[in-house]
């Protein structure tokens, strides 16, 4: 099996997203109609007519991109025959993408995913005041040196790499202070850009530690199976398997570097030359472009996008 199935994380959302699927496929409408159940709301009328502001919110955008990821993971399975147990080597997700990888590798109930990410969405949302935490993307260093402008930085305040996205792009997150310093140390070490980012919370740093706390405790309510593919996990940037070490990394990962260039080179390594990335947008496929120059890499989002899998599943 060569395949890697990959499910983006906050900021590959937009209105409209998973429409077309939940018109065409019964199975990616009944996803939606689960994740509504499950949260008590109608999320798919705010998926899929907006406002984009709403959308946008961590509490809502975490979800409802799970939510079109799984419609089109239940699409693909009823159109093509597709089996990821079966079929697929590795899942990966950036981020909160994990929690759409176990919930198509089966490890998690799509109602539990949707009640876990709207809490990890609430509490990583509150765990810093608005204003006062930020994240910056340095593009054009690698990522020890991306690592050690962050230290330079912080001087007392939080500053840490906070994904290491391949391609020479990485994402430093803290106290905004400190952020700000990072981009003007960045610029004077060579960086092709540095720029804030436009996000609501400082995301995978030490500041994320009470929404850390929130998600050892919700997890600990939960049924997680063993996942069949293994996770490809973002603190590791290895496969593994095993439910309680499942828990420990997804709440390692809400304080912890996404180490998405090494996920994806682990994956290149073990085989894999297919790498599909499920739901909305195309970030991750043209990372993985980027990392992993010899394998293929494609966005699969809509009914057309899921027609055209069949035959590459054959191939």
């Amino acid at each position: 099996m060569s395949i890697a199935l990959l499910f983006p994380g906050q900021g590959s959302q937009t209105v409209g997203m998973g429409k077309a699927l939940a018109q065409a496929y019964p199975t990616a409408r009944r996803v939606f109609d689960e994740v509504d159940a499950a949260l008590g709301a109608r999320l798919s009328n705010l998926i899929w007519e907006g406002p984009a502001e709403e959308l946008t919110l961590t509490e809502n955008a975490q979800p409802a991109l799970m939510a079109v990821s799984l419609a089109t993971v239940r699409a693909l399975e009823s159109e093509t025959g597709l089996n990821p147990g079966r079929d697929v080597r590795f899942v990966a997700g950036h981020s909160l993408g994990e929690y759409s990888a176990l919930a198509a590798a089966g490890a998690i109930s799509i109602a539990d995913t949707a009640r876990l990410l709207r809490l990890r969405g609430q509490a990583m949302q509150k765990a810093v005041p608005v204003g006062a935490g930020g994240m910056a993307a340095l593009l054009g260093l690698e990522f020890d040196a991306a690592k050690a402008v962050a230290a330079e930085a912080a001087q007392g305040q939080v500053c840490e790499a906070a994904n290491d996205n391949g391609g020479g792009q990485v994402v430093v997150s803290g106290d905004k202070a400190a952020v700000e310093r990072a981009v003007e140390i960045a610029k004077s070490k060579g960086a092709k850009r540095a720029m804030m980012l436009p996000v609501s919370a400082p995301f995978h740093c030490a500041l994320m530690r009470p929404a850390a706390d929130a998600m050892a405790q919700a997890l600990a309510q939960v049924t997680i199976t063993k996942p069949s593919p293994p996770l490809v996990a973002n603190v590791v940037a290895h496969a593994i398997s095993d439910p309680p070490e499942i828990v420990r990394r997804l709440v390692e990962q809400v304080t912890g570097t996404v180490r998405w260039r090494e996920c994806v080179a682990y994956m290149a390594q073990e085989g894999v030359t297919r790498f599909y990335e499920i739901g909305a947008g195309k970030v991750l496929s043209g990372l993985v472009k980027r990392i992993a120059g010899g394998a293929s890499a494609a966005a699969i989002g809509t009914p057309e996008d899921v027609h055209a899998f069949g035959p590459a599943l054959t191939a």
